[in-house]
C-alpha cells in the first residue's frame, strides 16, 4: 500500500473561489447555470466559452488580449472586438442580478458567481486526503466517490476553445488521479473483486497509464489470479515499448517482481469489516 502521497489527487491546486452567491454554475460536464433549479440560457457556444474562461479566472481579471487568445487562439475573426462586446453584454443579461461582469482597467472580471461543482470537488478531495492521512481509509474512499459523482460528463463538455482544451486535459488528469486513489482504497478494504471490471475498463481506456495497470495487477492477485496479473504486466510492457520505446517504471517493475516471488502480502485477503 502506498503512503499518503499516493492520495494527493491534486488537492489544493485550485485557488479558493469567493464572491457573493449568484446562480449555481457547474463545469464538470456541459456548462450550465441554475437559478432556483431552473437552467438559465447562456447564449450561443462562443458566449458560453467566454463565460467558462471568465469563471476559471476565479475572480481575477483577464485582459482583452488574453480573453481573445483563450477563446479564439492565434487567429481571431476580423470583427472580434465586436464579438467580445456582444458576448459580454449577453452574459450580463443572462446572469441578471447578483453576478457582476465588468471591465476593471486590467481586464474583464466576473464576480458574484463561481463554479460550484469545482468548489465542492475541492472540499471533498481535501477531506479525503485528510482522512487518508489519518488512516480512515473507508471515509477517504467514500469522499472520493462523492467527488467523482459530481462529474456529469467531460470538463465543459461540448465547448471548443484553445484555453478550454488545455483545461480539459488538466482536469482529465485530476479525475484519473482521484479514481486511482479511490481504487487503491477499495483494494485495501478487500473489495478487489467488486472493482475488477472497472479497472479492466480503465486500463483499456488508458493503456499507457502504469498506475492503473499496477492497481489491476494488485486486484487480480488479491482475487487469486496471479497468472492474469503477470499477463497484464506483459501487455503493459509491450504497449510501452511500442508506443514510447520505454520499459515500465519502478512501481510496476517492483510489483511484477513481488508477483513472481509469490509475496504473501499479495495473497487474497478478507474484506475489512464495516465500522
Amino acid at each position: 500500500m502506498r503512503g499518503p502521497t499516493a492520495w494527493a489527487w491534486g488537492a489544493n491546486e485550485e485557488a479558493a473561489a469567493g464572491g457573493a452567491r449568484g446562480p449555481r454554475v457547474e463545469l464538470l460536464g456541459p456548462l450550465r447555470a441554475l437559478r432556483g433549479g431552473t437552467e438559465i440560457p447562456l447564449g450561443p457556444p462562443k458566449q458560453r466559452v467566454v463565460m467558462a474562461v471568465l469563471l476559471l479566472q476565479e475572480g481575477r481579471p483577464i485582459s482583452y488580449d488574453g480573453l481573445v487568445e483563450a477563446v479564439w487562439g492565434g487567429a481571431p475573426p476580423a470583427h472580434v472586438r465586436n464579438l467580445v462586446q456582444k458576448y459580454v453584454s449577453g452574459l450580463r443579461r443572462a446572469l441578471g442580478d447578483g453576478p457582476e461582469l465588468r471591465w476593471t482597467g486590467a481586464g474583464y472580471r466576473l464576480t458574484g458567481v463561481r463554479a460550484d461543482d469545482l468548489a465542492e470537488r475541492r472540499r471533498l478531495v481535501d477531506e479525503a486526503l485528510a482522512a487518508r492521512r489519518a488512516g480512515e481509509v473507508r471515509r477517504a474512499v467514500e469522499l472520493a466517490r462523492r467527488a467523482e459523482e459530481l462529474w456529469r460528463g467531460g470538463f465543459v463538455e461540448g465547448l471548443r476553445a484553445p484555453y478550454l482544451e488545455a483545461e480539459r486535459l488538466r482536469w482529465a488528469e485530476k479525475r484519473l488521479t482521484v479514481l486511482e486513489g479511490r481504487l487503491e482504497g477499495e483494494i485495501a478494504l478487500g473489495r478487489s473483486f467488486e472493482h475488477l471490471h472497472e479497472l479492466v475498463r480503465l486500463v483499456a481506456a488508458h493503456p499507457l497509464r502504469e498506475r492503473l495497470a499496477e492497481l489491476l495487477m494488485l486486484a487480480l492477485c488479491r482475487t487469486g489470479r496471479p497468472a492474469d496479473a503477470l499477463a497484464v504486466y506483459e501487455e503493459t510492457r509491450r504497449r510501452l515499448a511500442e508506443a514510447m520505446g520505454a520499459d515500465p517504471g519502478p512501481g510496476l517493475r517492483s510489483l511484477h517482481a513481488r508477483v513472481l516471488r509469490q509475496d504473501p502480502a499479495l495473497l487474497p485477503s478478507p474484506p475489512v469489516p464495516a465500522a
